[in-house]
């Protein structure tokens, strides 16, 4: 495939992931004139609550203030705030420019990384077992983890437990992973989400004492095979910086970038962070 190609997989599975984890987590979806807005099953704005161009805008595309307008209308009844996901490689210069200008604060990017080819399974070291989420207790466990791996970004402890639960972590296209310890402890986690036939990878993590041992990379290579087996064609992620050098030495290769914008409020300004 072009690279223009991996970059449309890469936008289609991030709306669609966007979509179905807010859904799956009791929140609300929106799609009008080419954009789709997500409120999750959390209040934050980062990772929960967020808008994004798709593309397919028909007729009409709207403009940026309309599209900032629209997000304030559909967040200001939930009392919360949301995120504005670029794409580096499209028109949403004007988009980042009305962010700007609203005081919005400037959130960095997110790398936009694909794999082309399925990795040869995971073997766990000694002493740690790898298994699918299957029931509640799975998916407390890698709520758990998740909570304190973001810990690190500064995310609230109470965000993980009520995105993650049973019904996003486990469907017919979705599978999620764990990797506990000989005593049971959860060290770490991933998920796979299949649309478009792209095995889209989230919610990666290690609990802090666990890094540095190779677990993150364990959970995403099964992550990214199981949704190989599902189908998929690619694998797809947006990278933190902490975990871009793992996902390069499995592999994977940067197409674009998702920088972000962050109304801490569905206030018409909003404090700003640079």
């Amino acid at each position: 495939m072009t690279r223009e190609e991996l970059i449309e997989l890469s936008d289609l599975n991030l709306a669609e992931a966007n979509r179905e984890m807010s859904r799956r987590a009791g929140g609300a979806v929106a799609d009008e004139d080419g954009v789709v807005y997500w409120a999750g099953g959390h209040t934050l704005p980062v990772l929960c609550n967020g808008l994004m161009r798709t593309g397919d805008a028909g007729p009409r595309r709207s403009t940026a203030d309309e599209i900032l307008e629209r997000a304030r209308d559909f967040f200001a009844p939930r009392d919360r705030g949301f995120t504005v996901l670029l794409r580096a490689h499209a028109e949403d210069s004007d988009l980042a420019e009305a962010a700007r200008d609203s005081e919005l604060a400037a959130w960095g990017g997110s790398p936009a990384m694909i794999l082309r080819d399925r990795l040869p399974d995971p073997s766990p070291p000694p002493g740690v077992e790898l298994s699918r989420v299957a029931s509640e207790a799975d998916a407390r466990a890698y709520a758990e983890v998740m909570g304190a791996a973001y810990a690190t970004y500064g995310m609230p402890a109470d965000v993980a437990p009520a995105v993650l639960r049973l019904g996003v972590l486990r469907a017919p296209h979705i599978a999620a992973f764990l990797a506990r310890l000989e005593d049971g402890t959860p060290v770490a986690g991933a998920m796979v989400l299949v649309t478009h036939r792209v095995a889209g990878i989230y919610w990666v993590g290690t609990t802090p004492a666990a890094r540095g041992r190779g677990f993150g990379e364990l959970v995403t290579r099964a992550a990214g095979n199981a949704g190989f087996d599902l189908g998929a064609r690619i694998a797809s992620l947006q990278a933190s910086k902490m975990g871009e050098p793992v996902y390069r030495r499995m592999g994977y290769e940067t197409v674009t970038d998702y920088p972000t914008w962050v109304a801490f409020s569905s206030r018409r300004s909003a404090p700003g962070r640079s």
